[in-house]
């Protein structure tokens, strides 16, 4: 949707379902594409500091994201979509969402089912509702600007560092279920692929999800849950439960989450989608707080968000977005007060003048401009009160201007 999405249409969930691997006639072209996005960001207040080297404290211009894709078939039911990105912020190329797949098509009586095997390196990566943490909106937002200080860590905080392999299945395009398993990958590994590393994981992290479709006349309705149980030692560190050396203490983080989402599609000029997430998180911080690193040894997350978009045409697009980050106080975990609140909204306005069916040179140009407005009530706990830089909350509100090409 919105011409050439991120947003899955139920045509494009099954594709992904599917492996990738749906192709028309003999079609033998490699199937690989690159996508650019170059953004302006403008924080209401200059930040304290310039968010990072090479930037000033405010009006930025970034490359933020060349990235080249593979995304097709290998063989009959065993396809991928492989991406590697580079971004002016680092300077550096690194590989980035990853998932390959095997799957098939079943019939057992009136039922049909589509089950398959995902290897990725991102948990919720493989899901196709975009209300899952790794493809919820904002689907591209300011890197050089101030945000969230805390979020569950299912909200993209294993996100390359890891490896899993999820078996799903999907039963009459209604009921989906999957389970799985991640483990660390070794940080030597990471630095090859300019990954990040943010501790190493004990043992195995299971992961599962549920979800349930209805599809209605001009539409669908989705509901959903989540659940991600993670051990993870401090860097530098080997945790409890891995073999490769004298294990240490482990920082436990249980994530709990229900989605929802709808979309109107009437095959006419009209696209309406509404998506919300919550996931809750327990956090046990036994490394974090034996280094000195949290107030507190038992902490606890919760995040909300809420968004709906109107597409006319797949050309003009509107999108409000909210926000609520909350959680337990830890002054040493997040300085200022010691909370992690932060409230807020999001607002965007898109065109694409190409990205259609009937647009030029489709399906090879498409193009979207976006504008985006990020607001806060409330920012790690500020409201009207100041932090110590004298900076308020509504001092974070971001511009953020891009242009998105993809080819």
């Amino acid at each position: 949707m919105g011409g050439f999405g991120p947003q899955l249409t139920p045509f494009g969930r099954q594709f992904k379902l599917l492996g990738y691997t749906l192709k028309v006639g003999n079609d033998a072209k490699l199937p690989l594409s690159a996508m650019l996005i170059e953004s302006f960001t403008q924080t209401r207040k200059p930040q304290a500091a310039p968010p990072a080297s090479g930037f000033g404290s405010n009006d930025n211009f970034e490359l933020q994201q060349a990235s080249l894709f593979f995304a097709g078939p290998i063989s009959d039911h065993l396809g991928a979509l492989a991406q590697a990105t580079y971004s002016q912020n680092g300077g550096l190329l690194g590989w980035d969402n990853s998932d390959l797949r095997y799957a098939r098509t079943l019939n057992i009586g009136s039922h049909t089912a589509i089950w398959g095997v995902s290897l990725n390196n991102n948990p919720s990566l493989d899901d196709v509702f975009n209300t899952a943490p790794a493809w919820q909106f904002p689907y591209t937002g300011p890197e050089l600007a101030p945000g969230a200080p805390a979020a569950p860590i299912l909200m993209g905080g294993l996100a390359q560092q890891v490896v899993g392999i999820n078996g799903y299945a999907q039963i009459d395009s209604a009921l989906y279920v999957e389970a799985g398993a991640y483990r660390s990958l070794s940080p030597s590994f990471l630095r090859a692929v300019n990954g990040d590393f943010n501790g190493r994981l004990a043992g195995i992290t299971p992961y599962a999800r549920v979800a349930y479709t209805w599809n209605l006349p001009n539409g669908n309705l989705e509901l959903g849950g989540f659940a991600l149980n993670v051990r993870r030692g401090l860097p530098g560190t080997n945790a409890a439960g891995d073999a490769v050396a004298i294990p240490g203490p482990t920082d436990k983080f249980r994530d709990f989450g229900i989605d929802a989402s709808y979309q109107f599609l009437s095959g006419g000029d009209h696209i309406f989608t509404v998506n919300a997430l919550y996931l809750g998180e327990h956090q046990r911080l036994d490394a974090t707080y034996a280094a000195g690193g949290s107030s507190n040894l038992d902490n606890t997350l919760h995040a909300l968000n809420i968004n709906g978009s109107y597409w006319y045409k797949n050309t003009w697009g509107a999108t409000l977005g909210a926000f609520t980050n909350d959680g337990s106080r830890d002054v040493t975990l997040y300085g200022n007060n010691g909370s992690p609140n932060t409230n807020g909204g999001v607002a965007e306005l898109n065109w694409n003048p190409f990205g259609q069916a009937s647009s030029w040179a489709e399906p090879y140009v498409n193009v979207r401009f976006g504008l985006q407005y990020t607001f806060y009530t409330r920012f790690s706990g500020l409201v009207y009160n100041v932090d110590g830089a004298g900076r308020r909350a509504t001092d974070n509100n971001t511009l953020y201007l891009y242009t998105w090409l993809a080819f």
